[in-house]
């Protein structure tokens, strides 16, 4: 007991054996890039969005190399940004194909600053939204008009021992010049009523017009074909001289049309597909009341039915489907090209009404990922969650000017926010399936053909011709199939409609002929519906 006792005394008089103290913890490196602009460029604050650009090559600019699958693009969204003053992207930025800067290897590479200035629109809804105001160029950020780029610098990166690296954005992107009319190509714009007051700041619809040969002699009208696409200020068909189109456009025998393209950026995307939105606007209205009343007032188009036709690939293949749908009696026929969803059941891989999340398939104890695009080969190129990944790096709120976002402002209904109110978490990919069932009932062409066809049928019979490669890239051929399936069973009246698929072709197949031939097909078809006391003096057969 004394000597437990007396070893107890020893232990607490005596000192506490030495130890090292703990090392301070190593603060991680410093990756980060500042990007400025200099009150030269710019004297107002911005709002809106910065980017950095990462290559391993100098040509072209960074900014051009960017893309689904190309360079390294980090961005991070700004408010009332001074001049001169940085805004900062570092390793806690997304970035796509790169999750963020940490994952950079150490190396030399080209990079590029940039400052995408986004516009304050005052909606006729009551909703203040900062969005990038389309300047003529078709939503794309790296060439829209007014935004600010810095030179591109080689520089250093070592994610082991950081980096600080300083961008001045000192650079204006000019405005769009726009080409000159030529004798056959016509070029309008136009201020949009409708869409103007729904934005609250001016908004531009235009066209791009090809005319027959004689037309400027002749005082006859002509059947004109309503061409759908993406927004492009090139002639109709890329029409020019020393192609096979031109050729057969000067050949007498060759039937006289008028072929127009239409304008129509917004501030969401390059293209409204077309249709009355609560988020993109009325431009349903304002392409049938105001766009194509403008193309009839200055051209001598046959205003009748018969004569109006409709086509288009991709977003034009949906869009030219959506209008003669949706207008079943104005329009006489339409030719689709691997349209986009024509049923939500397959949304670029993506079934809104069955997947619980975007980004992978469960199979009960397997998840899979969803793929988003294919080689023809059938090797996947991008998951779902990949191309998800890129549009956020692009913008948040559905301001990347990209085709998810575009899908989910026209069909999607509108947010407490005054933005979209999203179909599935771009983070987690998580489906909202109230929000699903919103684009079945206003925009899955095939649901609204299943629930409408007592009426619609009997004005549709011989109108629709849909094409498609069965191997299409965006896996666009899945949904035709099942329109397609669908419409055999159709009764009072049964019309299956005419579809097309192109032997492991990819996007976007458009059939087995030359444009000129398709341009016949057309002018033939047209023949067969002319009331029969018309004329065809559009066409010296």
């Amino acid at each position: 007991m004394v000597s437990s006792i007396f070893v107890a005394i020893v232990a607490v008089l005596l000192p506490p054996a030495l130890t090292p103290p703990p090392l301070p913890e190593q603060a991680a490196p410093q990756l980060r890039f500042e990007i400025s602009f200099p009150d030269s460029v710019r004297s107002q604050p911005v709002t809106g969005r910065v980017y950095v650009m990462i290559s391993r090559v100098p040509q072209p600019e960074p900014r051009f190399q960017i893309g689904r699958t190309g360079v390294p693009l980090f961005g991070r969204d700004v408010e009332s940004l001074a001049p001169g003053e940085p805004a900062t992207i570092d390793a806690s930025d997304l970035g796509s194909p790169v999750e963020s800067l940490g994952e950079i290897p150490a190396g030399e590479y080209y990079v590029q600053g940039f400052v995408n200035v986004y516009e304050r629109f005052e909606r006729a809804d009551g909703h203040v939204v900062w969005m990038p105001e389309d300047h003529w160029e078709g939503q794309q950020w790296q060439r829209s008009p007014g935004n600010l780029y810095s030179d591109v610098r080689r520089v250093r990166l070592d994610p082991e021992t950081g980096y600080v690296v300083r961008l001045e954005a000192a650079h204006v992107i000019p405005p769009v010049e726009i080409p000159p009319d030529t004798r056959y190509v016509k070029r309008f714009r136009f201020r949009s009523p409708m869409l103007s007051e729904f934005w609250g700041r001016p908004i531009y619809l235009g066209a791009t017009v090809l005319l027959p040969r004689d037309y400027e002699r002749e005082t006859i009208a002509y059947p004109v074909l309503y061409r759908q696409g993406h927004f492009s200020l090139r002639p109709p068909l890329r029409f020019r001289e020393g192609t096979d189109l031109y050729d057969a456009w000067m050949q007498d025998d060759f039937p006289r049309m008028i072929v127009v393209t239409f304008q129509h950026p917004n501030p969401y995307f390059d293209d409204s597909y077309a249709v009355n939105s609560v988020n993109v606007g009325p431009y349903g209205d304002a392409i049938m009341q105001e766009l194509i009343r403008e193309v009839e007032r200055r051209f001598r188009v046959i205003g009748e039915p018969w004569a109006r036709f409709l086509d288009g690939g991709s977003t034009g293949g949906w869009e030219a489907l959506a209008l003669q749908i949706f207008h079943p009696d104005f329009f006489g026929g339409t030719w689709s090209y691997c349209p986009d969803p024509v049923t939500f059941t397959n949304v670029e891989g993506i079934n809104i009404y069955e997947d619980k999340n975007a980004f992978y398939k469960q199979h009960e104890w397997r998840r899979v990922p969803t793929p988003n695009t294919r080689e023809t080969d059938g090797q996947i190129r991008l998951t779902s969650e990949q191309r998800n990944r890129w549009e956020l790096v692009n913008g948040t709120k559905g301001r990347s000017g990209e085709q998810l976002d575009i899908w989910s402002a026209v069909h999607g209904p509108l947010g407490d926010d005054g933005y979209f109110k999203p179909l599935f978490d771009k983070r987690t990919g998580i489906i909202d399936r109230e929000v699903a069932e919103y684009w079945r009932d206003n925009y899955d062409l095939l649901h609204i053909l299943k629930t409408n066809w007592r009426t619609l049928g009997p004005k549709l019979v011989d109108k629709l011709h849909i094409y498609t490669g069965d191997m299409d890239n965006f896996y666009l051929n899945v949904a035709v199939r099942q329109m397609e399936a669908w419409m055999a069973t159709t009764e009072d009246p049964h019309y299956p409609g005419f579809f097309m698929y192109g032997d492991g072709k990819g996007h976007c197949w458009s059939g087995p002929v030359s444009t000129a031939e398709r341009l016949k097909e057309i002018a033939s078809y047209a023949l067969r519906h002319m009331p029969e006391e018309r004329t065809a003096p559009w066409w010296r057969y």
